[in-house]
């Protein structure tokens, strides 16, 4: 039995999920071209706005993810969980995109577990698509 002895948390929400990619403008293209993300902000910051801070998000989410610019060695190694009601009809349209990698729809229900898809963007980080 665990007793806290410390005051509780204020975080009350997930609001910026963050992505490391080697390339911002391709990221963008990725998820906006592709999975149909859109843009939420993008700003240049610095002395001479060498800093540029990209969000995108699917349409209506709350939760954003920003595509950074690797702070410590190599782009990827990210994962987020996104959720459409429908994983067959999101897995068949991005299929038929094309030259997104994607791990085939799992037709194989597992008892408990819900049914999902994984995809990569083009440095590795991963989004697990869930049907809720």
């Amino acid at each position: 039995m665990s007793t806290h002895t410390h005051a509780p948390t204020t975080v009350n929400n997930i609001g910026v999920v963050m992505f490391t990619v080697a390339d911002p403008d391709a990221a963008l293209e990725f998820y906006t071209g592709k999975l149909g993300f859109e843009v939420r902000a993008d700003a240049r910051f610095g002395e001479n706005g060498e800093h540029r801070w990209l969000e995108i998000a699917p349409p209506g989410s709350a939760t954003r993810i920003a595509l950074n610019p690797p702070m410590f060695g190599e782009p990827g190694g990210s994962a987020i969980g996104v959720e459409t009601p429908d994983v067959a009809a999101e897995h068949a349209r991005l299929a038929a995109i094309g030259g997104i990698d994607l791990d085939p729809l799992d037709e194989d229900e597992t008892p408990g577990a819900p049914t999902l898809f994984m995809l990569r963007d083009p440095d590795g980080n991963v989004v697990t698509v869930v049907q809720v």
